[in-house]
């Protein structure tokens, strides 16, 4: 083993409060996609923030974090992932306190857009370090307290804005939707500079970045997201004029990386990362949970603020269940993965496909403001299994992959979640507006959309069924991380070997 992999593999009695630093992160970056829903009453009446701003302010965030993902994570592969994460995180922190002390409607656009390319920055970072600190189980505990990270800072948004604006008030509350991100991301980046670990750069010639990769999954990612991210701004049918844009743009990446291969040169991503049977069915797994899963709040947001009369902190501790259960069911899915591999995943979705159907006989049975405390259990039945579904899933899709090129699997692992969040806010949004403005049922307006969420899912627990049942006919090989590039060192036993 080189020099440089040794360095690398060898464990570091620090880790654990470096993982804590990658994670403080990781929730800030994480907590910015949902805590500005229940702001955007505030930007209005404080900011004047027209329409078009709130929605910039909301879908620009997701909009240029799903665009930096994947070359943030082949950057972090190549120039070193600490100054990568440093670096993002250090701009991610003044975009922030940029956004809060926006003079006028614009600039807070703008620099939302800042803000969510440093996050887009940062969060490949993370799970290449997790890769690059951590081996074996241990690796699977790290992801699955990431796990608990996701699950509870896409749950608290909500209810963290909501505390904020009823403690500061509707005129200025905003702002402290941002300014809430300042201590913990000076803190995090002053122990990140002490704890996170310094890897040399391999010997030989350096990689040069692969611009016209870049170039072409930037448009394509770009002409993928806009229509879904603006589905409700944009009227009228011709934004759909985008998709086959998009499929041409994303098809000509995929020949250009190829191409970039059979040259000799290096890509912006590996395809030979899709050779792994656990990474290309583990995204895709991703991909189809968090288009409905995050889709949840959406919709239960608006149903409980606009039609029962909620406040928007009462709307934010009504998902309070699922994200206490969440956090819980993602440690325990941490320890368990090694045990039980993709069946633990399987029981995952199913109990949140389980928990969002007793949501929907909530609706039905106790309809009006009781309906957050009749809608408690099964969220927290749905909230213990987002827990099983995302570490175990995270930990599964990247264990087999080599750490060299962790950073930029993690990015298109990702960049899934975020273009699935988008895409499942799309179709449910438009399944529960579109009832709304022809019938005008609320309740029942909800409840198609929750049912519609629930469909997305079972797409992803058909995936993971697959899967299980694949690995037990015909097992993954044993040495799949070493077909990606011979001499990487990881089909040895810092794998995860997780139970078929």
């Amino acid at each position: 083993m080189s020099t440089v992999q040794a360095r690398t593999a060898a464990p570091d009695d620090r880790r654990w409060k470096a993982l804590g630093v990658c994670l403080a992160a990781g929730f800030i970056s994480l907590l910015d996609t949902s805590i500005v829903n229940v702001a955007l009453p505030s930007m209005e009446h404080g900011l004047g923030a027209s329409e078009a701003t709130q929605s910039w302010v909301v879908s620009g965030y997701a909009l240029t974090f799903g665009l930096a993902l994947v070359p943030a994570g082949r950057l972090g592969d190549m120039r070193g992932r600490r100054q990568a994460f440093l670096f993002g995180l250090a701009l991610f922190t003044v975009a922030s306190a940029a956004c809060g002390l926006a003079p006028g409607d614009s600039w807070l656009v703008v620099f939302r857009l800042l803000q969510g390319t440093a996050a887009g920055l940062v969060a490949p970072q993370t799970s290449g370090l997790i890769q690059q600190m951590f081996q074996g189980a241990e690796r699977a505990k790290a992801f699955g307290l990431l796990g608990s990270v996701i699950g509870v800072s896409t749950a608290m948004g909500p209810l963290a804005g909501g505390l904020l604006i009823d403690a500061v008030g509707v005129d200025g509350g905003w702002r402290w939707v941002f300014f809430v991100n300042l201590p913990i991301g000076v803190a995090a980046f002053a122990a990140g500079l002490r704890l996170l670990p310094r890897v040399p750069a391999a010997p030989g010639k350096r990689e040069d970045v692969d611009l016209g990769g870049v170039l072409l999954l930037g448009s394509g990612v770009l002409a993928l997201m806009l229509p879904l991210v603006q589905e409700q701004q944009w009227p009228g049918r011709e934004k759909w004029a985008l998709m086959p844009v998009a499929a041409v743009l994303l098809g000509a990446f995929w020949a250009w990386e190829r191409r970039q291969g059979r040259l000799g040169r290096a890509p912006l991503v590996d395809l030979a990362l899709f050779s792994l049977r656990s990474f290309t069915l583990g995204a895709l797994i991703s991909l189809s949970y968090f288009a409905g899963f995050t889709t949840v709040f959406f919709v239960l947001s608006l149903y409980l603020q606009n039609s029962v009369g909620y406040s928007a902190l009462a709307a934010g501790l009504t998902v309070l269940p699922f994200a206490a259960a969440s956090a819980v069911g993602a440690a325990a899915g941490g320890r368990l993965v090694v045990r039980f591999g993709r069946k633990l995943v399987v029981i995952g979705l199913s109990g949140v496909a389980l928990g969002l159907l007793g949501v929907v006989a909530a609706v039905q049975l106790v309809p009006g403001r009781g309906v957050g405390w009749a809608a408690a259990l099964p969220l927290l039945v749905g909230g213990i299994g987002s827990g099983l579904t995302v570490s175990p899933n995270t930990t599964l899709t990247l264990t087999r992959v080599p750490v060299h090129l962790a950073g930029a699997a993690g990015g298109v692992l990702q960049t899934g979640q975020r273009v699935g969040s988008a895409a499942g806010i799309a179709v449910v949004g438009a399944v529960y507006f579109a009832h709304l403005a022809n019938h005008g049922r609320s309740a029942t307006a909800l409840q198609l959309g929750l049912l519609t969420a629930v469909g997305i899912i079972l797409i992803a627990l058909v995936l993971a069924v697959a899967d299980l049942r694949e690995r037990q006919v015909r097992p993954e090989p044993e040495k799949a991380g070493q077909t990606l590039r011979p001499g990487s060192g990881e089909g040895g036993p810092d794998r995860v070997r997780p139970g078929r």
